[in-house]
């Protein structure tokens, strides 16, 4: 029996298209790469073993948790568990995407889950509730941000000094503001609204009454459960 080839090709002006698209996004996560640079080495990280954990890990809240529990003994499972907690909500979001991804051969469809952050998969899933089919996002707008948390750890290391408290700027609030349009920006059915009301609610709820970082998790869950149980309805 025959194998069908895959059905997507990612297409090399579109993700030089969505690299430029995130490139403004891109300076918010510089100034957040060097308040990691500047607390790695306060923590007592060599310059380059910053570098290296953010080339290789690229996850700005769980990088920031390992530097709370890094000292001259490392408890290597609970901080496997902390880091597995915070970025369990990758879980979902991959998920979200497969219906895309399957699409892909094998080897693009998990390379370029390397560089999925929230920022390129808002917009990558608000394409897609649109009508529109936008992987280059994920790898475009993925490898800017990357390549900014590089940048940006790079000058904390050795010039974190002039920038060591992004949020006394406000620079905390950007993303969460890029996110919120995003949600804005797609459709507005009462399925929606009752699915992000739930979502909203629910990761409140956790926030105030769960352990940290699983009220992103909590809130999605319930916001799915919702999109399970209502169906909407497709013309024939």
């Amino acid at each position: 029996m025959a194998t069908l080839a895959p059905s997507y090709q990612l297409q090399p002006a579109r993700v030089r298209a969505e690299f430029v698209r995130l490139l403004p996004i891109s300076l918010f996560v510089v100034a957040f790469g060097a308040a990691f640079g500047l607390a790695a080495v306060q923590a007592g990280l060599a310059p380059w073993q910053a570098l290296l954990m953010s080339t290789s890990v690229f996850a700005g809240a769980s990088q920031f948790a390992a530097l709370d529990m890094w000292g001259a003994t490392v408890a290597v499972v609970p901080l496997m568990a902390v880091v597995f907690a915070i970025n369990s909500r990758h879980l979902l979001m991959g998920a979200s995407l497969y219906p895309m991804l399957k699409d892909l051969p094998v080897g693009q469809r998990y390379g370029i889950l390397l560089v999925l952050t929230d920022a390129n998969w808002a917009v990558a899933a608000q394409d897609y509730q649109n009508g529109q089919r936008n992987l280059e996002v994920i790898l475009g707008g993925g490898l800017v941000l990357w390549l900014a948390w590089l940048a940006g750890t790079l000058l904390g290391v050795h010039f974190g000094g002039l920038l060591e408290n992004p949020e006394a700027l406000g620079l905390d609030m950007v993303l969460g503001c890029f996110l919120l349009a995003m949600a804005l920006g797609g459709k507005k059915s009462p399925r929606v609204l009752v699915a992000w009301a739930v979502s909203a609610t629910a990761a409140m709820a956790a926030y105030w009454w769960l352990p940290p970082h699983t009220h992103v998790v909590v809130g999605a869950l319930a916001g799915g459960v919702v999109g399970y149980f209502w169906l909407e309805h497709k013309p024939a």
